[in-house]
């Protein structure tokens, strides 16, 4: 079995190195110009990232911004129910002539 997976290796490796020859050969630019065109296709790819994190970043702030807004409607409703309970129970217990501890 050793000797099979060597074998395997060794033409793997053949095919690999007989690949990048003949991407060499066929390449259709020279080294130059394709380093240029791939430099320009990564700050075109640099330019689109920088641009979706800007966008990330504003739609996480709104989303901030809205979390914040709504927890603060309830923080608001929550309070005015207490308050109006409260109030209940005062007038309640002031009918019923209990006293007051609240």
């Amino acid at each position: 079995m050793s000797d099979r997976d060597g074998n395997s290796l060794g033409w793997f490796l053949a095919g690999l190195g007989l690949g990048a020859v003949v991407g060499l050969l066929y390449a259709p630019r020279s080294g130059s110009e394709t380093r240029e065109v791939l430099r320009a296709r990564a700050e075109e790819g640099r330019e689109y990232m920088k641009t979706r994190a800007r966008e990330v970043k504003e739609q996480a702030s709104e989303w901030a911004d809205r979390g914040r807004d709504v927890v603060s409607q309830q923080k608001e409703q929550f309070r005015a129910a207490y308050e109006a309970g409260r109030q209940a129970y005062h007038e309640t217990t002031s009918e019923a002539g209990a006293p007051k501890n609240v």
